[in-house]
């Protein structure tokens, strides 16, 4: 795990100390661009898209191209997958049964697809009170 993502734990494991009566906490696992987004509904869909919105993450353990591949989708639609480089953790914590979710942290139209969509995916645990 890289130093950011542990950065970033150790800030919101902290924080949550405080908001200890909160029956669940999201954790920030890491931000990543959306990977494969022209090669799906993404084209369609990104002006129906706003920052906030929920993704759907979904293992694909099975996919011929990465064993490790987590599948991202927008209300049903897929819309590509966690990048290759960023998904081992991701993918280990699914496998796990860890409970994660995501949503757009950024939209941009821009000409490079791995900067139109970057999401942020947390890791859900319950607080004990």
């Amino acid at each position: 795990m890289s130093i950011r993502r542990w950065g970033a734990w150790l800030l919101l494991a902290a924080s949550g100390l405080a908001g200890a009566a909160q029956t669940q906490q999201r954790l920030i696992l890491q931000t990543s661009p959306l990977a494969g987004f022209q090669h799906y509904a993404g084209r369609a869909l990104f002006p129906l898209m706003a920052v906030g919105d929920a993704l759907r993450l979904l293992r694909e353990p099975a996919n011929p191209h990465d064993d490790k591949a987590v599948r991202v989708e927008w209300r049903g639609a897929q819309i590509g997958y966690a990048p290759r480089a960023d998904n081992v953790d991701l993918a280990r914590l699914m496998d796990r049964g860890t409970a994660v979710e995501a949503r757009i942290l950024h939209l941009q139209n821009s000409r490079d697809p791995w900067k139109r969509v970057i999401m942020e995916i947390y890791v859900l645990e319950s607080a004990s009170p």
